[in-house]
């Protein structure tokens, strides 16, 4: 504020110094960046907006068009003052987050798969599906081909989804993706699903060949680090028998006494 007096009138002069944010707002074919400020700028402005620090366009418009995936980060400038930077990942209407990337877990197990669902107010899910993502020659696999009544669907099917697999096998192992349809689109997830790995036990004999009075290490594994149980206890069987609980199991020396089945 600036005072100034001429004769007997006081004259008052009021400024303020705007503030930039950048909004972002997803299209169906574009993410629109729009630099605003907290009041009205005089003269004609130009906007100049960084991505990563290089400017990308200088332009009376308050707004940039981003056609493209990226994890860059935007900013504007005018007249001197930069707006904090902002990134257009994730911002999209059409959205499937999933709970977990990858999980490993044992054969003869359940699982649960969730992911939640983003898509924009007004549309309704009118279908759904869970699939596997096949190999590069082949269709993805709808979940209610080939699973002979191993697949459950849970969750409301509006904002989220719950797939659960109950009598694991190993060739259960792939990628899991959701895809649902509205009423007004069908959209098709680009970004990677949940990654399922099913392992069976192993059981390590170290050395490979056993003579009598030779220290011996048995080492049940795993081939990935089970998603639930990453410290999980092993319980080891002689002849059907528990004989102990720990991931390995150590006979020291073997004699006769110790031959059986484990």
């Amino acid at each position: 504020m600036a005072l100034r007096t001429a004769g007997s009138v006081l004259v008052i002069f009021l400024w303020s110094v705007a503030d930039l944010q950048v909004t972002v707002t997803p299209t169906w074919w574009s993410t629109t960046l729009t630099c605003s400020t907290t009041c009205t700028l005089t003269g004609n402005p130009t906007y100049i907006w960084y991505r990563n620090s290089e400017i990308v366009q200088e332009d009376s418009s308050p707004s940039y068009s981003v056609y493209f995936k990226t994890e860059d980060s935007f900013y504007c400038a005018v007249k001197g003052i930069n707006s904090p930077a902002v990134s257009v990942a994730g911002h999209s209407y059409f959205q499937v987050t999933y709970t977990h990337q990858n999980i490993c877990t044992l054969k003869g197990s359940s699982v649960d798969i969730s992911c939640s669902i983003t898509y924009p107010s007004g549309h309704t899910v009118s279908e759904t599906n869970w699939y596997r993502k096949g190999k590069l020659d082949e269709a993805p696999q709808i979940l209610s081909q080939g699973y002979g009544g191993r697949v459950e669907y849970l969750g409301n099917m509006q904002s989220d989804s719950t797939l659960r697999i109950t009598e694991l096998r190993e060739e259960d192992s792939a990628e899991y993706k959701f895809r649902f349809r509205t009423d007004q689109t069908n959209w098709k997830p680009t970004f990677p699903g949940t990654t399922l790995t099913v392992t069976g036990l192993q059981v390590k004999v170290t050395p490979a060949t056993v003579t009598e009075g030779q220290k011996v290490t048995l080492t049940c594994s795993t081939t990935c680090t089970l998603a639930d149980n990453p410290n999980p206890t092993y319980i080891w069987y002689k002849n059907g028998h528990v004989t102990n609980q720990s991931n390995s199991l150590f006979l020291n020396p073997v004699s006769s006494e110790d031959a059986g089945r484990y």
